[in-house]
């Protein structure tokens, strides 16, 4: 409930303008302050500043002195004599408080040595670091997360964090989980980067009031919100590989409690590429519309606040052989092709309610329903599904004695229908589950806390069961963190939905099924532990924090997807024996001087399972990865001069260990480790207004490209052809340009 205790905050600033007090709030003139307390004299009528330093308050000619406070500021009392007139107040920073805990409030990626989880948040300003067409492409200048192509046809980026992939992370939209069961591949590129206001990306169990199913961690989205978002944005983007994406936002009061707002997002792709000429498209055709109605209540006076959004996309991909005519070639046994077309409704609503004398004490209610149904066909390969999900949950925030003792419980339910067709056997399947958790916070308000957490489900196929996590906060000394994590999940494997890849291969799929009610296997187990320190300091009298983490994830029970047993084959079957992924990171954040941020990170995982051949490392994972971040941006003086901002991103990727494919013809047979290789982004921004900036870039400026990312690509019907050997670009460099536009 600590969303909602924040929206709650933000309930007056939508009211009519003239019964309320508007106005922005700067640490220096280009620098807005997030998260400014802003309250009349002598009331509990207050709110805070959005991301852009901006609020608006409810003003009754009763009130007449305003006050504005932040952490590492002196408190600013303001007489209000005109309510009309639009406030704009630069904080004076109070110098008897560390520098280093303001800079955090700020930065593009904000680290906390309050919070129990280890959560790093990403703010628009770092999305904004890359074009950011979709989610999948949102963490391209963050560290946590890695990404990875799935096969050489369709192109879709996936997400891994601690070495585990897509599945085992619990990605939420403002904490309703949403990208699960069929929407698992391609999940990642149906909601667009313009949409977020912001990521949180958790490493470990994470909290049980969002589920039983998060093993690796959590990723949750907040969405843009018209009660702060601008009024009108556009976003035009256009990249060399002839891909083409327009955005629109729109926002409107439609009352004093009710604002709307409609967001819309289309991408094409009409460009038939083959740079490394194997006559296989190198991306896929394709365009999306997106449509997006949100709706927000507010009621600040009661302690209400609800959000009404609906939700409708259609996404077609054509892909295969460059020559490939779907109208003439469908099935044929010429020309190698695919479509996959999908379309998905989603509507959800939310209800928070904050008790007017006692803020620490709030109820929620959520639920969502989806639709989701594609049709798809690789090759000679048929894979179809349809997939409808309900959610639902409530949550009551209270506390015990006092605000150093606090906890949350409620209750949860999930249905989920599932109807596939896979070559010529259909799959029905139905999942529900009903749950409640009970979550203790206990926090000293100095440099203890913790959090522990158990639920109790009951499913109808991974039957009833109990998910502990706890997590244990401690700070030993000044601007230094030390947490630990343990916890349990639990899930379901939709073995077709998440490797949806191997269609577009020549590979059998074979089920060993071993009497589970899930595809005859058994629900995935397993228990995540981790730890990491964070410690900020100052090199020459300028702030920085490093970091260190390890995780360590150990399955009681993992679907194997083993590709290594027969080139021709994939198989899924229950783990016989052990299955574990380690995680190290190292991290560096450190700013030089002033408006140049240097971010520098190593990564080592250990990854292993034991398949039928016996104990592997997990294909196509790099042992090594180094990162390093580079961002620059020039003082904004004026609004006439604007600004320029800088960002460049380098990635070092370690050798990879290659599936096997010793049954291939020699022709066909790769080397059991793929080498290591380096890519390099870049990305010029000129901002000319706080209105309208314009932005160039470019990804895999080295051009580096695997060579043969197909394998069999001239016998694409014969028994070698494999698409899904991918462990660097297929492309070369890609251009990119854009601009942004804003009221």
């Amino acid at each position: 409930m600590k969303i909602l205790f924040k929206l709650f905050l933000l309930l007056p600033l939508f009211t009519m303008a003239q019964n309320s007090v508007s106005g922005v709030v700067y640490e220096a003139e280009d620098i807005p302050i997030v998260g400014a307390e802003i309250y009349w004299e002598n009331t509990n009528i207050g709110t805070i500043t959005n991301e852009k330093g901006a609020f608006e308050i409810p003003y009754t000619k009763e009130y007449k002195n305003l006050i504005i406070s932040f952490l590492g500021f002196k408190k600013t009392v303001i007489a209000v004599t005109n309510p009309n007139e639009t406030i704009v107040q630069v904080l004076e920073p109070d110098n008897s408080l560390d520098e280093v805990v303001i800079v955090k409030e700020k930065d593009a990626t904000q680290l906390s040595y309050k919070k129990v989880e280890n959560v790093t948040v990403l703010s628009s300003k770092e999305l904004l670091k890359a074009a950011c067409c979709n989610l999948s492409e949102s963490f391209e200048t963050n560290p946590s997360i890695d990404l990875n192509f799935s096969d050489a046809v369709t192109g879709t980026k996936q997400i891994k964090l601690l070495g585990l992939t897509n599945p085992y992370i619990l990605i939420a939209q403002e904490n309703i989980p949403t990208i699960r069961g069929a929407s698992q591949a391609y999940g990642l590129t149906f909601i667009p980067g313009t949409w977020l206001e912001s990521i949180q990306i958790t490493k470990g169990a994470g909290s049980v009031t969002n589920g039983f199913e998060s093993i690796a961690g959590q990723i949750n989205t907040e969405l843009q919100k018209p009660l702060t978002s601008d009024k009108f944005f556009l976003n035009a983007y256009g990249a060399g590989l002839g891909r083409l994406e327009l955005n629109t936002h729109a926002n409107l009061k439609v009352s004093k409690k009710w604002t709307t707002g409609l967001y819309v997002h289309g991408n094409y792709r009409g460009v038939r590429i083959d740079n490394n000429n194997d006559d296989f498209l190198d991306t896929p055709l394709m365009h999306q519309i997106n449509l997006m109605n949100r709706w927000q209540y507010t009621d600040a006076e009661k302690g209400w606040v609800s959000f009404l959004d609906v939700r409708y996309m259609s996404d077609e991909k054509q892909a295969g052989a460059v020559d490939f005519d779907p109208e003439e070639d469908k099935f044929g046994a010429e020309k190698w092709g695919s479509e996959i077309n999908t379309k998905r409704f989603n509507a959800s609503g939310k209800l928070g309610y904050v008790f007017k004398d006692e803020p620490y004490k709030s109820f929620g209610l959520q639920a969502a329903y989806s639709n989701h149904t594609q049709n798809s066909y690789y090759g000679l390969n048929i894979y179809n599904i349809a997939h409808q999900s309900v959610y639902a949950s409530s949550l009551y925030n209270s506390i015990i004695n006092n605000t150093k003792n606090k906890f949350k419980t409620g209750l949860t339910f999930t249905l989920d229908r599932y109807d596939e067709l896979v070559n010529t056997t259909t799959y029905l399947r139905n999942e529900n589950s009903i749950g409640t958790f009970f979550e203790y916070t206990y926090d000293n308000l100095d440099n203890f806390s913790v959090v522990a957490g158990i639920r109790g489900d009951v499913h109808n196929n991974l039957g009833a069961f109990l998910t502990p996590r706890l997590h244990v906060r401690y700070n030993p000394w000044e601007k230094a963190v030390l947490r630990a994590s343990i916890g349990r999940g639990k899930r379901s494997a939709n073995i077709f939905a998440e490797n949806q890849q191997y269609f577009a291969s020549s590979r059998n799929f074979q089920i060993y099924g071993n009497g589970g009610k899930i595809y005859g296997l058994n629900p995935e187990v397993a228990w995540n532990y981790g730890v990491s320190f964070l410690q900020g300091f100052k090199l020459f009298g300028r702030p920085g924090d490093v970091s260190v983490d390890f995780y360590s994830t150990l399955f009681d029970n993992q679907v194997v997807v083993d590709v290594d047993n027969n080139t021709h084959q994939v198989a899924f079957y229950d783990l016989a024996g052990t299955s574990f992924a380690n995680s190290i990171q190292f991290d560096i954040n450190y700013e030089p001087f002033k408006h140049l941020e240097l971010r520098l990170s190593y990564k080592n995982y250990n990854t292993q399972t034991d398949y039928i051949k016996g104990r592997l490392t997990k294909p196509l994972l790099p042992e090594h990865r180094f990162f390093a971040n580079v961002g620059y941006q020039t003082h904004f003086l004026n609004q006439k001069q604007g600004r320029w901002k800088f960002d460049a991103t380098w990635n070092w990727i370690g050798e990879q260990r290659i599936p096997f494919t010793g049954d291939n013809p020699v022709q066909y047979q790769l080397n059991d480790v793929a080498n290591a290789y380096n890519l390099v982004n870049l990305q010029v921004t000129r901002v000319f207004s706080k209105q309208f900036e314009v932005y160039v870039g470019g990804e895999n400026i080295f051009s580096y490209k695997q060579e043969m990312p197909i394998v069999s690509a001239n016998d694409p019907f014969g028994a070698s052809f494999d698409s899904t050997i991918i462990y660097a670009p297929i492309n070369g460099a890609n251009y990119y340009a854009g601009l942004r536009y804003k009221l």
